[in-house]
């Protein structure tokens, strides 16, 4: 407040005590409240954090000229994406300790003591309304507050010896806190001015990440970028420093490029379509160090290039990319940038939620998409989440792929196409009904289905295939960032469904291109979507989408291609007698698993362990899976595996995707662990003295999403709390691996013997499909692959009507 404010205060009260004549008030305090906000204000002890670093946040809040009434309470609120630690209230000398106190202000003469005695602290993930839904609450207990005084919340209190608070494990240009404060104790909130605004920083130098085309026709330019990341998968900035990309076969380097990383911006470099590189047919490795730092691993990159690829090279889509004006981190731009020069990919998505994004944001992201748009080197489609509950036939993208402009928020009727509106900055609480159920989405794109694809999700909102549109629905998304979902293909599969697969990576945290993993909700890696087309642009991207020449991948720039003579993956066509499908597994860390799936389940597979041989010493302990289908689907695994009778030689790990993952020596002759699953699979490779003797005793727990209470407590999956297995090398030695079946949506852990031969990268063959149709008249048939890492593959069914 500045000086004129304070003395025209000061004047309007000299006239007012003039109007009022004798009267008592507690001397200057009309003046000393009339100055401050009258909902109050906060200010924070930081401006800046790095990204998944340990803090002591404290949030002052300065109680405004409004007061705070007895049982009136507040909350410090941030959106649902971020993977800030969950905080607990139980354990001062613990982690992710918070805890609310109160400070009075001084007292004016003839003013009283305000009559609050304490305040109680708790947090709940779904405290408030979406996207401000995480949220601190502090309760105001038997007394109110005065104007001017202080509730000071501290975030990973360290007072009584606590590390702090674990913040979010992303970058973020303007992470907020908003303060939300219930004054009359009517538990009606009214939003604090000015947020507390954090910038989170990256971290120092951890990794490189290269992505390339997986595979290429001889001589055709293979666009690449080589990007440093810090250890949960940020972007570096102000690097400056030289990069060196070798390209090699056999062993032998045939080229190196010296390539400088920028001084300013984003610590990326790469070869574009002008520049990139042209190689004749053979299989190539792509190495690249930063030898101004050698504490950073080299990075590598295998690519196939023959003639025979179905197209020049693959594109690699990301159709489902939040921003920061719905649900995500940063604006359209940036991560339409990002997308394109970080994650390597071919097509973006920028994706709205239909009910929040305003008018004047999805105009401001329409923008961003055009702009970036370059038919040839990089594709933007704008696309509508129609965010239908799952009762109403669940979450739909809607890409719309001409270049006309869409027909969305409103079609040329004026009529909104949304689910409803309904978001933060609507004025009133009352719902604007839209198209609800989903039969009135279609009908509002039936008409130029040609210019539309809508792909059903799993998400949060899960799409039930109870509901499909044949003309509309080409593809449904498999994997995301929320997990993994091939029980969902081979659902819509037995029912007779022509949809290809897609995946996404869901992008909530800014990182598009296949999304590094955070912590809780979206714990995997982001899913991409390989794409068969001839050429770069919208009109040829959107005939290949919808005819569903795809394949998914969980965020690796992997490829699975699969011919049925003439006809590629995703084809519908007549065939007669017996069917030869053509198959082309590609891939970075090695295959160990393939299979072809048909309406009744898997018909072949290939166990690349088995056909290598299995090693007398190598064995595998993988668990996987997920409690439910649903939004809050993880499983929370710990676990110990006890090795009798033989000698533990070392140890490894595969699929953990993040630091707070991890399996340690727990003693001589155990190995502990702990991580989340989401659908896809970790697991602990062991090298032991000898089989025949073992024995091997895996017991642990499987815990459950915690929306309320105390973290540091267990919350265990009612179906399966806990779990003891036992299994002898007799057992192993004689069946090669066996499962323990654990419920839910597939849970389970399995005991598997491995080779010591590398896996390959590259795997080709053939199946034979006997000429025989499912019940509604077709034979659907698609492949799936697994790499030792867990990424996966999923191909687009051939649809064969045999006769």
């Amino acid at each position: 407040m500045s000086v004129n404010d304070f003395q025209d205060i000061q004047r309007r009260y000299e006239v007012l005590q003039h109007d009022l004549g004798p009267h008592h008030a507690p001397q200057g305090l009309y003046v000393q409240n009339k100055a401050l906000p009258f909902i109050g204000r906060v200010q924070c002890n930081v401006s800046e954090i790095e990204a998944g670093s340990w803090q002591e946040i404290i949030l002052d809040y300065e109680v405004g000229a409004s007061g705070i009434a007895d049982g009136a309470w507040i909350k410090a609120t941030f959106k649902f994406y971020s993977d800030w630690a969950l905080f607990q209230t139980s354990d001062p000398t613990a982690a992710n300790y918070i805890s609310a106190e109160y400070q009075a202000a001084p007292l004016v003469p003839g003013q009283s003591p305000a009559s609050v005695q304490s305040l109680s602290i708790r947090f709940d993930q779904k405290g408030h309304e979406r996207p401000y839904q995480k949220a601190i609450i502090v309760d105001v207990v038997d007394g109110y507050l005065n104007a001017g005084d202080h509730i000071i919340i501290r975030l990973g209190d360290r007072r009584a010896g606590g590390p702090g608070t674990r913040v979010q494990t992303f970058v973020e240009d303007s992470f907020r806190f908003r303060l939300y404060v219930d004054p009359l104790g009517t538990s009606r909130f009214v939003t604090v001015p000015d947020d507390v605004v954090i910038k989170v920083a990256h971290g120092p130098a951890a990794k490189l990440f290269l992505n390339a085309p997986r595979y290429a026709q001889p001589q055709v330019p293979l666009p690449l970028r080589v990007s440093v990341l810090d250890r949960w998968g940020n972007i570096v900035r102000d690097q400056g420093l030289p990069l060196r990309l070798q390209v090699q076969q056999d062993g032998t380097t045939l080229h190196t490029h010296n390539l400088d990383l920028p001084a300013q911006g984003w610590a990326s470099v790469g070869l574009d379509i002008g520049t990139g590189l042209r190689l004749p047919a053979g299989s190539y490795r792509l190495l690249a160090d930063v030898p101004g730092l050698p504490q950073l691993p080299a990075t590598e990159f295998y690519v196939d290039v023959a003639a025979d690829f179905p197209t020049q090279r693959p594109f690699y889509a990301d159709l489902h990319v939040h921003a920061h004006d719905t649900v995500g981190t940063n604006s359209p731009a940036y991560n339409a940038a990002y997308a394109r020069d970080i994650g390597g990919i071919d097509v973006f998505g920028y994706t709205a939620n239909d009910f929040q994004i305003t008018d004047q944001n999805w105009q401001l992201g329409l923008d961003a998409v055009n702009e970036i748009d370059r038919p040839g080197s990089f594709v933007a489609f704008p696309v509508q989440e129609w965010c239908g509950s799952s009762t109403a036939g669940g979450d739909h993208n809607v890409v719309f792929l001409g270049d006309t402009a869409p027909g969305f928020p409103y079609n040329a009727r004026g009529e909104h196409n949304r689910t409803l509106v309904w978001n933060e900055d609507m004025k009133g609480s009352a719902v604007s009904l839209g198209r609800w159920p989903v039969e009135e989405l279609w009908a509002a794109y039936v008409g130029e289905a040609q210019q539309h694809l809508l792909i059903p999700h799993v998400g949060g909102r899960r799409y039930i295939p109870d509901w499909h549109h044949p003309e509309l629905e080409r593809l449904v998304e498999i994997a995301s960032t929320w997990g993994h979902f091939g029980w969902l293909y081979q659902d819509v599969i037995q029912r007779g469904y022509q949809l290809g697969v897609a995946a996404s990576s869901d992008e909530h945290r800014g990182r598009p291109g296949g999304g590094a993993p955070g912590v809780q909700v979206f714990g995997v890696h982001g899913g991409l979507t390989g794409v068969l087309a001839d050429t770069l642009d919208r009109a040829s991207i959107g005939r290949a989408l919808r005819a569903r020449h795809t394949w998914a991948t969980t965020g690796e720039h992997a490829a699975l291609i699969t011919q049925c003579g003439p006809h590629p993956q995703g084809d519908a066509f007549r065939w007669q007698g017996d069917a030869v499908l053509d198959y082309r597994f590609l891939g970075q860390s090695g295959w160990e698993y393939l299979a072809a799936n048909d309406h009744t389940g898997r018909i072949w597979e290939r166990d690349l362990h088995r056909e290598l041989g299995y090693s007398d010493r190598r064995i595998r302990l993988r668990w996987g899976g997920a409690r439910i289908p649903d939004r809050y689907r993880w499983a929370a695994w710990q676990g110990r595996i006890q090795v009798l009778g033989a000698s533990i030689q070392s140890f490894r790990s595969h699929g953990f995707e993040h630091a707070e993952e991890s399996s340690w020596r727990a003693d001589p002759t155990s190995i502990a662990f702990r991580s989340d699953t989401y659908g896809d699979a970790d697991s602990i490779e062991i090298e032991v003295s000898q089989l025949k003797d073992l024995r091997l005793v895996v017991e642990g727990t499987i815990d459950s999403y915690v929306k309320v209470g105390d973290p540091l407590q267990r919350n265990p999956f009612v179906h399966r709390p806990d779990f003891h297995w036992e299994v002898s090398g007799a057992d192993l030695l004689r069946d090669g691996r066996v499962q323990l079946e654990l419920g839910g949506t597939e849970l389970f852990l399995a005991l598997e013997r491995l080779t010591d031969a590398p896996l390959p990268r590259t795997v080709a063959g053939q199946v034979q499909v006997e000429p025989v149709n499912a019940p509604f008249g077709f034979r659907p048939v698609y492949f799936h692959g697994r790499q030792r890492d867990d990424s996966k593959v999923w191909s687009s069914a051939h649809f064969i009507e045999f006769g």
